[in-house]
């Protein structure tokens, strides 16, 4: 955990680094796919060339950048192929609509993403998704929309547990900050403040959440309205408004010959709102009624809701416990989280071993 090394670190008196690090140090390629006759072009990265493909969705705000150290990590376990893709209006993905952010709309980009890139005949493949990106994977499978899909592993989407956060939602949008004025200093907040506990992947994720903008085309930086202990979805989830405040006041105090633009988040969340009921409502049966193998993923035993403790009672799907960690699990606890998706591909035998994995503690079912 980065805790850990931010400990050790302090003791030998050294300084943690927030430098960006680049995409390459996690993916093979980058591509930008364009599906036929949508007008919508999709950013995609991808890892490996044999094995199952494992199409990575990632959480609302986040970008296909946060699934890069798991891959590197799932890569060192299984032999597999990774697709992870900026759903629309996140990252790099440019659409047409890009207020449109229905699960039908979004599950179909999946599909037609997979489909321009491997054809009407893509590998078999397992969607994994998590937070928002696991409602779209949900659907996406239980609309069959890509028939090759054979496993189905879903990461902190708890219906019961997602729908109760809904009304925190804005204010946590609120009491974060509205820009930085580096990339450094934006990796430094985010992992101060909790929202992604691992700094070797809040290095290479926050890329995908924030971009470069000119000071007279953006917003100078304000200062967030105080929000104490804000919380969203997960209750140990919280910002450190003095850490906002003392960035910001130090930025407010610089020459005017400093820096001349701004980084700002990639997308306004607070717009999407009249579609989150839409995500999570009804998909804790709808992950249920998969006809799949079926893997759930979770920070903690809370976030069960009746119709998942029920099914998991009746072995309707395999589930494992991470230790403790944010919302962000896969950045948080990346090795755990390919442990448990390693097992769950070795055991239903998607995928080979590499020789040198060692067998894995099987997730419960």
């Amino acid at each position: 955990m980065w805790e850990e090394n931010c400990e050790t670190d302090q003791e030998v008196g050294q300084t943690l680094d927030y430098s960006p690090v680049s995409w390459q140090e996690y993916f093979e390629q980058m591509e930008d796919v364009a599906p036929a006759e949508t007008g919508d072009v999709f950013r995609v990265y991808k890892a490996g060339d044999e094995g199952p493909l494992l199409v990575l969705l990632h959480g609302g705000g986040h970008s296909a950048l946060s699934w890069a150290v798991f891959t590197t990590a799932i890569a060192s376990k299984v032999r597999c192929r990774v697709l992870a893709m900026d759903l629309r209006g996140h990252g790099s993905t440019v659409v047409r609509q890009s207020e449109d952010f229905s699960t039908l709309t979004m599950s179909s980009d999946v599909a037609n993403v997979v489909r321009a890139c491997y054809g009407e005949a893509p590998p078999p493949l397992v969607l994994i998704g998590h937070g928002v990106g696991g409602a779209i994977a949900v659907h996406t499978a239980s609309n069959m929309m890509l028939p090759s899909t054979v496993g189905l592993v879903a990461i902190d989407v708890v219906e019961g547990s997602a729908m109760e956060a809904l009304h925190s939602i804005q204010n946590f949008l609120k009491g974060r900050p509205k820009s930085f004025k580096s990339m450094d200093h934006a990796i430094e907040w985010s992992v101060k403040s909790g929202q992604i506990r691992n700094l070797q992947s809040a290095r290479v994720s926050m890329v995908g959440q924030i971009k470069r903008c000119e000071l007279e085309e953006a917003d100078p930086l304000e200062q967030a309205s105080p929000v104490p202990d804000v919380v969203v979805e997960r209750h140990e989830e919280f910002y450190d408004q003095t850490y906002v405040n003392d960035k910001e006041n130090a930025a407010s105090e610089e020459s005017p010959s400093g820096p001349q633009s701004v980084y700002k988040w990639r997308i306004d969340l607070s717009k999407s709102e009249k579609y989150w009921d839409g995500w999570f409502r009804g998909t804790s049966n709808l992950f249920l009624g998969c006809n799949l193998p079926k893997l759930l993923l979770l920070a903690g035993i809370d976030r069960l809701d009746r119709d998942l403790t029920i099914g998991q009672m009746q072995g309707k799907f395999m589930m494992q416990v991470l230790p403790p960690c944010g919302h962000a699990v896969q950045e948080d606890t990346p090795d755990k989280v390919a442990e448990a998706v390693a097992s769950f591909l070795l055991r239903h035998k998607f995928a080979e071993a590499r020789r040198e994995t060692k067998s894995s503690d099987s997730p419960t079912d």
